[in-house]
């Protein structure tokens, strides 16, 4: 079983830039700071993710701040669950090197983007986010907009710590927040959604790093409610060297539930049915897919091609305690991404 748990708090990194404790963590108990890096500006790669699911709505927004060295990455992205369409649309720049100045903790500090296109911002106001965006430029110019509000976050995250073997400067630091409640407003199309925090649920994906050159990796996110009680998931495996701690967690009511391995079953289709399915049994699911957001990006030297599938989870999950969660048609995604810069 591979489940170290980190329960002290220290640096994330040695003087020597490597990773001092790989494993997992229920909140950024390790303390990141770009300046013990011992890579070059180039490698090193930051983002915050934001997905809101409006479940009341039948849609997923998902929004993107991202320094990746080399190259900026701002994406809006507008998942129709009722029509099986999307579309997502980015705004590059070259060699931002860290002036985006992504904080380094969850917990504190705002990051905004703006340009003639898009205006984008993630921040603090007590315990809430605030997550606004106005893209003019988006799907031929017809413009999407948001003023978002998320709260209740809950008392655990999911953070792992993973190494590179065959590079002792490299790692993954990475936190997941599910279920935080959304309310505000989604513009597109002509059309205002209001969000209802009663349904709709949010996801943060906080990630720090330096990356070997050539990855994939396989990622799955849910966050709702079951019988009036928050629950959410986070499944992942493939990047980086996992030997100490996996990223697979259920959370219900607040609380992390720690278990093993996954593996998705995937046809070389991915509107196919999958299957997810946890070596401890804990986590047995058939995933039936609505839409594939399939975005490549290929310059040559930097490749990255996402298949991130949104659709519905059937199965069950077993807590802690042994609890078994039965999920029907609960809205989540899965998806496999190659990176390669």
């Amino acid at each position: 079983m591979r489940n170290h748990e980190v329960v002290k708090s220290h640096n994330l990194l040695d003087e020597n830039g490597h990773l001092i404790e790989p494993g997992w963590s229920k909140s950024l108990i390790q303390k990141y700071d770009r300046n013990m890096i011992k890579k070059r500006k180039t490698r090193i790669k930051e983002w915050d993710y934001y997905y809101i699911m409006s479940n009341s709505n039948k849609f997923c927004l998902c929004l993107t701040i991202s320094d990746l060295g080399y190259l900026g990455m701002y994406s809006v992205s507008f998942v129709d669950l009722e029509n099986a369409v999307e579309h997502t649309q980015s705004e590059l720049t070259a060699f931002p090197l860290g002036k985006t100045n992504l904080p380094s903790t969850s917990a504190k500090g705002d990051v905004a983007f703006k340009n003639k296109n898009l205006d984008i911002s993630f921040a603090h106001s007590g315990s809430s986010r605030l997550i606004k965006m106005n893209y003019k430029t988006f799907d031929n110019k017809q413009g999407i907009s948001c003023d978002i509000k998320l709260t209740d976050e809950p008392q655990d995250s999911m953070v792992i710590a993973t190494p590179w073997a065959e590079d002792k400067k490299a790692f993954y630091y990475n936190q997941k927040i599910n279920c935080m409640r959304a309310s505000g407003t989604v513009t597109y199309k002509g059309k205002i959604y209001t969000l209802n925090s009663e349904t709709d649920f949010a996801g943060l994906d906080w990630g720090r790093g330096v990356w070997t050159k050539d990855n994939y990796w396989y990622w799955g996110s849910g966050s709702g409610q079951i019988n009036g009680v928050p629950f959410g998931f986070n499944l992942g495996y493939g990047f980086g060297d996992t030997t100490a701690a996996s990223e697979n967690v259920i959370f219900y009511d607040g609380k992390a539930n720690k278990f093993d391995d996954v593996v998705f079953n995937i046809s070389d289709n991915y509107t196919d049915p999958w299957t997810i399915k946890s070596s401890d049994g804990r986590f047995d699911m058939d995933f039936t897919p609505i839409v594939d957001r399939n975005a490549l990006i290929d310059v040559k030297v930097i490749v990255t091609d996402q298949h991130q599938v949104f659709g519905k989870m059937n199965g069950t999950a077993v807590l802690d305690d042994g609890t078994k969660i039965e999920l029907r048609d609960f809205i989540c995604f899965a998806e496999k991404v190659h990176n390669k810069y």
